[in-house]
């Protein structure tokens, strides 16, 4: 039986497949209220055989976009723009997703395809922060968050889990990595405080797990909640693997049900890019830290999914660029591993002519 169509549990929610639609920007949300873009983008996804559809980073406040066109969960326009989403995504046999996320100091810059740089406030932008006033590469200071200011931003994640369930949703992912809030407050590169969130692994760690906390006491028990992190800032004196091993101890313990690991984001870096170039740290923290891991990254055939899976480096596959290339690879990789319709795959009625 192929490992890649076997259901998965996320305590109670069940997945049909081992196909994870990895978050995704698209920055073509108005006033963080999602539209038809998003519809037919998740939803071709959702059509296409994947088990569990995430959409792109939703912003728990409007400061925690990393640009003007990005989505958001932080009001009830919002909430009800992403109810139709959902409900096509459950039409087709697949479970929803939502990664709540803030940008911090990567927030308020152009929308990539119109070049680089910060949108300036009088142009609609906004004051990034972050936990040190340290800018990243090209992008605007940070105003330093203080200890109040980080309550009511770990109050509008449990606000936004909340909204989220609301509006369907079946699964909660936190943003805890590519060098945007959560992960900056992690990393000793971008964190210089000298209070109760910075300095020691356990200070630095402490917003994740206040969110976490949050959001554990904000939604019912049965919630799947997944965290992602930067397993590497790829950078000598940054987040290391060894530190997310340890998080991913504490997380585990936190009633985080699965970590799903990605790398860099927080600091220019030289990275290895190569096919399944992040494999062995989801591999690593699941077999050191005991808890379920997602693998990312260069992850483009089936066999190498499969491969992942059966090897025991990691229990989903999360795909992006593939998708992006191919929304129906769940469909197609279900055909060249020989699945049989219905076990872990079904076809859309109109097109099950393809699954012969």
């Amino acid at each position: 039986m192929s490992q890649l169509f076997s259901p998965y549990a996320l305590r109670q929610t069940v997945l049909r497949n081992r196909v994870v639609v990895s978050p995704m920007c698209q920055y073509s949300a108005v006033d963080g209220v999602p539209n038809d873009w998003h519809l037919v983008h998740l939803g071709s996804f959702a059509r296409g055989g994947a088990g569990l559809v995430f959409t792109e980073a939703a912003a728990v406040v409007p400061e925690g976009r990393i640009s003007p066109a990005d989505a958001g969960i932080w009001n009830d326009e919002q909430q009800a723009a992403w109810a139709p989403v959902v409900d096509f995504v459950h039409g087709q046999g697949a479970v929803a997703g939502i990664q709540l996320a803030h940008a911090g100091r990567k927030a308020s810059t152009v929308v990539p395809w119109q070049g680089r740089g910060v949108v300036p406030e009088s142009e609609g932008g906004w004051q990034p922060v972050g936990p040190s006033p340290i800018a990243y590469p090209e992008m605007a200071v940070p105003h330093e968050l203080t200890p109040a200011e980080l309550a009511e931003i770990t109050a509008a994640f449990a606000t936004a889990a909340r909204r989220s369930l609301a509006a369907g949703f079946d699964v909660l992912e936190i943003h805890g990595a590519h060098g945007y809030l959560i992960h900056e407050f992690l990393s000793p590169l971008s964190n210089h405080r000298s209070d109760e969130y910075g300095g020691s692994f356990e200070n630095r760690s402490r917003l994740l797990l206040e969110i976490v906390g949050a959001i554990r006491a904000a939604v019912p028990g049965p919630t799947p909640l997944v965290v992602r992190i930067s397993a590497s800032d790829w950078v000598d004196d940054g987040w290391s693997i060894d530190d997310s091993v340890r998080l991913s101890r504490v997380l585990r313990d936190a009633g985080v049900d699965l970590v799903d690991v990605s790398s860099g984001g927080n600091a220019p870096a030289r990275v290895p890019v190569e096919p399944g170039y992040q494999v062995r740290f989801a591999e690593q923290i699941r077999r050191e830290a005991g808890v379920p891991t997602g693998a990312v990254g260069l992850i483009t055939e089936p066999k190498q999914a499969e491969e992942i899976l059966t090897n025991g480096s990691a229990d989903l596959i999360f795909l992006a660029r593939a998708l992006l290339r191919d929304p129906h690879w769940a469909l197609r990789a279900a055909h060249e591993l020989g699945v049989t319709v219905g076990e872990g795959v079904e076809w859309p009625s109109q097109y099950a002519r393809a699954a012969l």
